[in-house]
């Protein structure tokens, strides 16, 4: 049967029916969004769906709660919120819906869940709190989405609905960036591959543009290498290889020397005509020609065997 309406709680949101909301509204484009907790909108129907109210989670019946006794567990034994399970059981369809092309489509479905969902899923149900992200806690995205809700004294009868409603795109800008980075990152690993094999025991990788390439080298065990050189806009670019990718620590720093340099300067400090400027913090440099870049590369693997 086809789905007319997605039902929801009304009141304040929070993150994990707002983001659910994003799920369901493109699978269900022509379905109506429904907030509200009268029992007759909460109650399974063949043509609904009902998430974060209705006190059950039966999938068949198309029903997503998990606030009842006994709350729906993953199998490592953390809870679900209404978002978890729309993911878990939505999520490959709406990642092929997304475009993402089926041999992805797994692999996408769980690094997702594992960096994005499970946050939410956590944080929703108190077992995460946004404080031990330190300074960065009033970024983190449930408490974002939270300062799209009404302020206490807005006291109109459609407040909160009218928030949720300028939420909804919002909170679908933060998935399908997301996932678009995951999807484009597949896409580039099949790219460094090939350069990899192409490079073979060079210290440098040169790619045909600027892409995600940390985990591809580490997938290909390529720790032979230092530095990627790849065209940027109008010049070129010499970076580093990050160790991780939460830390700035590299396999190799450019050389100390160049550190801030620009034109003249830098051009003087490395002898390459050409070399246009180096972060301070000496993950990346920047070249006028290809030529000038990779000597620049060469100058910078020679520094760091001799370290």
């Amino acid at each position: 049967m086809t789905i007319t309406h997605l039902v929801t709680h009304s009141g304040g949101f929070h993150a994990d029916e707002l983001l659910s909301s994003v799920i369901l509204t493109r699978l269900f484009p022509d379905a109506e969004l429904v907030r509200t907790r009268d029992a007759a909108w909460t109650t399974p129907a063949p043509d609904k769906i009902i998430y974060d109210v209705g006190r059950h989670y039966d999938a068949d019946a198309q029903i997503f709660d998990h606030h009842q006794r006994p709350n729906p567990l993953r199998e490592d034994g953390q809870p679900y919120s209404s978002f978890g399970l729309i993911w878990a059981h939505y999520g490959r369809d709406y990642l092929r819906a997304f475009g993402v092309p089926e041999v992805d489509v797994e692999g996408i479905h769980k690094s997702f869940d594992t960096g994005f969902v499970v946050p939410i899923d956590l944080v929703d149900n108190g077992d995460l709190a946004p404080a031990t992200a330190g300074q960065l806690a009033g970024l983190t995205l449930p408490t974002l989405l939270g300062t799209l809700k009404p302020v206490f004294d807005d006291r109109s009868p459609d407040a909160d609905d009218q928030a949720f409603a300028a939420a909804l795109p919002i909170a679908r800008a933060f998935i399908e960036g997301s996932l678009a980075g995951k999807a484009a990152k597949r896409r580039a690993e099949a790219v460094v591959m090939g350069a990899i094999e192409t490079a073979g025991p060079a210290r440098v990788l040169e790619l045909p543009m600027g892409m995600p390439f940390r985990s591809a080298i580490e997938t290909a065990g390529a720790d032979h290498l230092l530095f990627v050189v790849h065209p940027r806009d109008t010049d070129w670019a010499i970076t580093g290889i990050r160790l991780s990718g939460d830390s700035f620590d590299q396999r190799a720093d450019l050389p100390t020397a160049w550190a801030g340099l620009t034109d003249a300067e830098l051009e003087q400090a490395c002898g390459v005509t050409g070399a246009k400027f180096c972060h301070n913090g000496l993950f990346i440099a920047v070249a006028a020609t290809r030529e000038a870049a990779l000597e620049m590369a060469g100058l910078a693997v020679s520094d760091a065997e001799k370290a």
